[in-house]
């Protein structure tokens, strides 16, 4: 297998170095989207997915014959990247439609956290109903030990209370109250150590921002069960199409700008906020991040199609061959040595040769 530091230096299309740097031309990379065999299911919303070390495990809704999603079906499936090859896997217990939905995988289980939350155990393709929690839905993390969840709402509501599940005691705990102001969809990452979370500071009821005693970014322990707030972002209330995720030192942040090309690091070890060179696309909407060795993969929401590549020890951007696919919605997860996208027009994998 080739390393992700080799599958991705071998990628260059189009390189910006430093803050604003000059764009350069690259000769065409050698790695190929290849198109994943058809799944057994159809996704039309509420598309999620988690990597298991060994499959893709998707998740979603499939609306009714009327086109409605008042009595619509729970679908899962797994993809096995070694064997080309899906498996249908048996239906979650029903949810209610409106949760906010999220796949966490804890080392054992797949659990689709929602308004009540079931886990799967892949082995087996046994679902089991998961004590109902004391808060609601939202942006969920697996930490390590325990999964924490924080957030949530719909509508003209936002939450600002947060729970977590010990898989080894089946139970939940009421997480301490954060700084934060409410959220419907936080944005953030696990260090290894605490959970930084990011909110936008708007007050969805009312589109104005909560008061500044709020905090816009904080950071939570769960060994002390206790938050403390950080640095505010360089951006804030432009969260809907940004993503970020955690390279080991710092959490890195993109698209976070009106244009969706801003990329920021905080430094935890310095409470400091940095700008990064930015992204030589703007990202769309529900853009996903991803940690792949000592790089990360972002991929545009919606219907973009446009993967890169970012190095954040040089500051610098890659942009990858467009993927082979579109979609309302999609999914992606880093499998090792090769990039999974998957949508609800179907999915193709991003590796350094066509075909095996």
């Amino acid at each position: 297998m080739t390393s992700p530091k080799l599958l991705l230096a071998l990628l260059p299309l189009l390189l910006v170095a430093g803050c604003g740097g000059t764009a350069m031309r690259a000769r065409p990379a050698p790695a190929r989207w290849e198109r994943l065999p058809a799944a057994p299911i159809r996704v039309d919303t509420g598309l999620q997915s988690v990597w298991t070390g060994k499959e893709l495990v998707v998740s979603g809704l499939r609306a009714a014959p009327d086109g409605t999603y008042t009595n619509a079906t729970e679908v899962v499936a797994a993809y096995d990247p070694a064997r080309r090859s899906w498996r249908r896997l048996a239906r979650p217990p029903k949810m209610d439609e409106y949760c906010t939905r999220a796949l966490v995988w804890t080392g054992h289980d797949v659990v689709l956290w929602g308004c009540s939350p079931v886990a799967l155990d892949p082995t087996t393709g046994r679902w089991r109903r998961l004590p109902k929690p004391p808060t609601g839905e939202g942006f969920a993390v697996w930490a390590g030990r325990e999964l924490i969840g924080w957030g949530g709402g719909c509508c003209g509501d936002a939450w600002d209370a947060g729970s977590a599940y010990d898989p080894a005691t089946n139970g939940w705990r009421t997480i301490a109250p954060a700084p934060l102001a409410p959220s419907q969809s936080a944005l953030g990452a696990w260090t290894g150590r605490e959970l930084l979370l990011l909110v936008n500071g708007i007050n969805p009821a009312s589109g104005k921002p909560y008061p500044a005693s709020f905090a816009r970014a904080a950071a939570y322990d769960p060994d002390a069960d206790r938050w403390h707030r950080i640095a505010t972002p360089l951006e804030t209330g432009l969260w809907d199409g940004s993503g970020a995720a955690w390279d080991g030192q710092k959490l890195i942040v993109v698209g976070a700008s009106t244009d969706a090309r801003s990329a920021y690091a905080y430094d935890p070890a310095t409470d400091h906020w940095s700008r990064r060179a930015p992204s030589p696309i703007g990202l769309g909407s529900e853009t996903t991040v991803l940690r792949a060795g000592d790089r990360l993969v972002v991929l545009g929401g919606g219907e973009t199609r446009r993967a890169l590549s970012y190095d954040p020890s040089a500051d610098r951007w890659t942009l990858l061959p467009a993927a082979p696919l579109k979609g309302s919605e999609q999914t992606a997860a880093w499998a090792g040595d090769r990039l999974i996208v998957w949508s609800t027009a179907g999915g193709a994998e991003l590796t350094e040769r066509s075909s095996r």
